[in-house]
């Protein structure tokens, strides 16, 4: 099966890239407020936006740049998600823990929080806000080569029958805060501009998204 990445983004503190091209920097801003004026300068309105947690945040900006042109009150049927990390939901399972202790014998965990101590919950939110309706997985790894993300992305478009998957890393722990998105489509024109999927590519689109912290 011929896979092609057709678009990519990236987004790290203060900078967000489209194709390789940079979409928006502002170095002044800080990761968290730099993530809202991402948000402002698409002009999309997403209320559930400013109760996610950074995670959601950056999964959400990287793919809401790739999924220009889809209309978002059709279904995607033909769609999929598959993301990686490599800390899970840890920032946002510290900041839960902090509800508990924080209180001694009178705590109160926090209902807001808790919705996001799962690493998958990022795949929850973009299959709702671009409702789509094929599988979604999201895998922990312990660092990052092309190899095996490849070798996922291909198998999820072949065995469950889709043509587009969105794809990437998502990681939101401590200092480090990036994503990396693909849209790879299944059977995707050669003569479009598109990129085949293959370890090499990934890793030439996105030369950082292969490095072990």
């Amino acid at each position: 099966m011929d896979i092609r990445i057709g678009k990519y983004s990236r987004v790290l503190p203060g900078k967000a890239w489209l194709n390789g091209e940079v979409y928006l920097e502002n170095p002044l801003c800080d990761g968290l407020t730099f993530l809202t004026e991402m948000y402002n300068r698409l002009g999309i309105d997403y209320r559930k936006f400013f109760k996610m947690d950074r995670l959601s945040k950056l999964g959400f900006l990287a793919a809401e740049l790739l999924m220009d042109g889809f209309d978002p009150e059709q279904p995607n049927e033909d769609t999929g998600i598959v993301l990686f990390n490599r800390s899970s939901s840890l920032d946002t399972d510290g900041q839960f823990q902090q509800t508990i202790l924080r209180d001694g014998e009178h705590y109160f965990p926090s209902p807001a929080l808790f919705v996001y101590t799962l690493p998958n919950i990022v795949t929850g939110e973009l299959a709702i806000r671009h409702k789509i309706h094929g599988e979604t997985a999201f895998y922990v790894l312990p660092h990052f080569r092309g190899e095996l993300p490849a070798e996922i992305i291909r198998a999820t478009l072949s065995s469950a029958g889709l043509r587009y998957l969105l794809a990437g890393w998502t990681e939101a722990y401590r200092d480090d805060t990036e994503a990396f998105m693909m849209l790879c489509e299944a059977g995707g024109d050669a003569n479009d501009g598109s990129l085949p999927l293959t370890p090499e590519n990934v890793e030439r689109i996105c030369p950082d998204w292969k490095q072990e912290k």
